[in-house]
């Protein structure tokens, strides 16, 4: 137990020692922080991407209870570093057992994945890649149905490997699960993940939004549509 607790701490420390407190009031404007606002009291310390993948990659074999409590961190470089640790973890390991167990403590623990920048870091790279061998649409359905905005986000977003597999299906019910969603994170990771299958085959893009776009959020039918043509933009915005 001593040694998982000085790994975590070693851990930590290392993170701490590249923050930049500068950076702090950026990041915490950026993740929406504030009362009321999608990401209320999630704590920064102002560290940069680049740094924390670097310092995370050290401990992609750490034991798995030392990336769960780097998880439930209160601060988000904190949970982002476990997010990538547990992505590297994932890409290098070969075993489908292995691998499983990965997906597993992920889906498990899912809910800590509480901003988008979380979400859209690790769905696609764990989920959505094991996807590609092992199809999931029941857990996708479960997971956008669920109440928490996360978990709804994670459905979505990690079906990013799939469309780069040219597998649109589930993109393609979850984006009309999504056309009377309420929020904002959900409007613009659906329009993504359409623009997306749009950059692979516009016809099946372009056949979504002639039968759903009058009914699709503005923000959604403006990712959707932003690699279109100036005129094609044009004609889907005035059906709104």
């Amino acid at each position: 137990m001593q040694k998982l607790v000085f790994m975590v701490n070693q851990w930590q420390q290392q993170l701490r020692n590249v923050a930049n407190p500068q950076k702090v009031k950026i990041l915490s404007s950026f993740f929406k922080t504030g009362k009321g606002e999608y990401g209320e009291g999630d704590i920064f310390i102002g560290i940069v991407v680049p740094d924390n993948r670097r310092i995370a990659r050290q401990y992609r074999n750490a034991p798995i209870e030392v990336i769960r409590q780097m998880l439930y961190s209160e601060i988000h470089e904190f949970r982002a570093s476990a997010i990538f640790a547990l992505v590297d973890r994932y890409t290098h390991k070969k075993d489908s057992n292995a691998r499983q167990a990965i997906v597993d403590f992920y889906l498990a623990n899912a809910s800590q994945c509480n901003n988008w920048d979380l979400v859209d870091l690790s769905a696609p790279y764990i989920l959505g890649n094991h996807m590609l061998e092992h199809p999931m649409p029941l857990l996708l359905d479960k997971l956008s149905n669920d109440r928490n905005l996360w978990l709804q986000r994670i459905a979505i977003v990690a079906t990013l490997m799939l469309i780069r597999h040219n597998r649109f299906d589930d993109t393609l019910r979850l984006s009309l699960h999504y056309l009377s969603h309420p929020h904002p994170l959900i409007h613009k990771a659906t329009g993504w993940m359409l623009r997306e299958i749009g950059k692979r085959d516009e016809k099946t893009l372009l056949d979504f939004l002639d039968a759903n776009a009058t009914k699709m959020p503005r923000t959604a039918l403006r990712y959707a549509i932003e690699r279109l043509t100036p005129q094609q933009r044009q004609y889907f915005l005035s059906l709104k």
